[in-house]
């Protein structure tokens, strides 16, 4: 059983540790001690402090699975726990338990192509490229493969995809991504992965590939794809040691070249040279068709089992009736840990991915315990694992949560809060498609700013972020970040461009503590507001993520 006082022994002796293997030397503690030299007043201090510790050199970057971030881990169970929080984690402790795996695939792989003549070898590096399949040691599937063009079904758009082919028991083959006419958020919905996978296997396929197309290929070379196809990725672990994975009965078996796409395309209806011209544009539309052959493939997959936590903390509802209800407020304490050597550094500390919303997150706490009035619904505070992953330590817990999943009525997403520069507006991904969007636009107001669109809806940051997957749940949810009016485009450009998943994301950026403090006094107003009032959150009337995940739903009629 998790203890709050046996949390701190073990970060002492956790940190204690590691400091022998990473020795404090005279230019590091300079550094160290100016950091600390200007003083700063208590709550921009206790930001900093946060990011200091996990941000620094000793957490080695946090990766998911590694005892660096289970270090970070206890340490942010040990503020929750001073913080006033109650557990709410498994065993009556503050942590989840989230069981991983790291696959990868174990072989080349064969693709076999049978078309009209004798079967054909397709070669691996110049043809195909296999992928790993989380779900299964081996997989094995022959089958007559039929080409879906995007493979996307989304009738608010009038895109279908499969319109007039049957592929029930068969392979599908598409190009990745989506057309751009499709607005910024659906559009990087139905270009993932999982998402395709999950139409596919909803319309009876046995397998998906995806087929390089002429602008993918200038984005990575199919060598390079080819150089990192047994690239390790993770997902968290069924009792059986396999993973979960967005669509196991239609596995990604891999993707296709020009080249062997070609070979696939040979005598069918349309040939290739004419579907690789139209895919040259961005929102080429397809005819689906049948390819005149069979695809048989065979790959192996390896596993390695992981460990991480999430961190809850809870602060109970004051009211009879909706103090069961819960109001999430998450972050993600990982980073990408040690990476290839950037100007000889190799060891990313994530200060702004996303240590800073982990201490905005427990800054929030302390708000709330402070205040001396209880919220009237349950506030969790919830630290994940594994975002770098692909949202992995959100989704295991909206698949295992540690309350009941319907009492859950809105997420308040903290992630790489850019404060780099006074901000002069807010921007709130999410905030026009629920009920929850009135509520951000008082609280920004209260903070002297207002409250702008989103700035690069073409980067689909909506579906990107671990709020993502409480919507998948069908429960509203925003992600707030500072917004770009005055320095703040720079700002955003340069940290993008310069910062983002590199080491330089560390502690000698010109963090502005006192913008910190806004912030999370934003995000405070946001979910006292939510706590406490007379509604709960629902979908405004057609959101399209509401109404595919079933959520709850404004009448129809009502306004924003």
């Amino acid at each position: 059983m998790y203890r709050p006082l046996g949390a701190l022994a073990i970060l002492a002796l956790s940190t204690s540790a590691l400091a022998q293997t990473a020795p404090v030397t005279a230019a590091t503690t300079a550094a160290l001690n100016a950091k600390l030299a200007a003083p700063l007043p208590a709550d921009q201090a206790a930001m900093k402090a946060h990011v200091l510790f996990l941000a620094s050199d000793a957490m080695k970057g946090r990766e998911a699975g590694s005892p660096e971030f289970d270090i970070a881990a206890q340490y942010v169970a040990a503020q929750f726990y001073a913080a006033g929080l109650r557990p709410g984690g498994d065993a009556g402790g503050y942590l989840q338990t989230v069981p991983l795996v790291s696959y990868k695939a174990a072989s080349k792989g064969d693709f076999v192509w049978t078309g009209r003549g004798p079967a054909q070898p397709l070669v691996f590096g110049e043809d195909y490229v296999p992928a790993a399949n989380g779900a299964k040691a081996e997989t094995s599937v022959s089958a007559p493969v039929v080409f879906v063009g995007y493979g996307i079904d989304a009738p608010q758009y009038g895109q279908d995809d499969y319109k007039g082919v049957d592929v029930r028991g068969k392979i599908v083959a598409y190009f990745g991504g989506s057309p751009a006419r499709f607005g910024g958020e659906e559009r990087a919905f139905f270009g993932s992965g999982g998402t395709k996978a999950a139409i596919a296997q909803a319309k009876g396929a046995v397998g998906v590939i995806t087929l390089e197309s002429p602008r993918s290929a200038k984005v990575r070379p199919f060598a390079k794809l080819a150089e990192s196809y047994a690239t390790p990725r993770m997902t968290w672990a069924n009792p059986d040691g396999t993973g979960k994975v967005d669509a196991p009965r239609a596995p990604s078996l891999g993707t296709v070249s020009m080249a062997g796409a070609a070979k696939l395309f040979a005598g069918a209806k349309m040939p290739w040279s004419r579907i690789a011209k139209q895919a040259e544009g961005d929102n080429a539309k397809f005819m689906a068709m049948p390819l005149p052959g069979t695809l048989t493939v065979a790959t192996k997959t390896s596993f390695v089992p992981a460990a991480s936590s999430n961190v809850v903390g809870m602060i109970p509802g004051s009211d009879p009736v909706v103090g069961k209800e819960v109001v999430v407020l998450s972050a993600h304490l990982d980073h990408i840990g040690i990476t290839k050597p950037v100007k000889g550094d190799a060891l990313n500390n994530g200060a702004l991915d996303n240590a800073i919303g982990i201490a905005s997150l427990i800054e929030e706490a302390k708000r709330f315990t402070a205040s001396g009035q209880a919220p009237k619904r349950t506030i969790m505070f919830l630290a994940v694992t594994g975002e770098e992953k692909g949202l992995v330590g959100s989704d295991y817990f909206t698949n295992h949560p540690t309350v009941p999943l319907a009492s859950i009525v809105a997420d308040v997403n903290l992630d790489m809060p850019i404060l780099t520069y006074k901000f002069e507006d807010m921007v709130v991904f999410g905030a026009e498609r629920s009920t929850i969007g009135p509520i951000v636009q008082k609280a920004v107001a209260a903070i002297g700013v207002g409250l702008s669109p989103d700035p690069m809806p073409e980067e689909g940051i909506f579906v990107r972020s671990d709020h993502f997957r409480f919507v998948q749940k069908g429960i509203p949810a925003v992600f707030l970040w500072p917004g770009q009016k005055g320095p703040g485009k720079a700002a955003v450009a340069y940290f993008m461009a310069n910062n983002y998943h590199k080491p330089s994301d560390d502690l000698s950026q010109p963090i502005m503590w006192d913008q910190g403090v806004r912030f999370v006094d934003a995000n405070y107003r946001i979910a006292r507001e939510i706590a406490d009032g007379a509604q709960r959150p629902v979908w405004n009337a057609g959101d399209y993520f509401g109404t595919l995940y079933k959520g709850p739903m404004a009448p129809t009629g009502t306004t924003k």
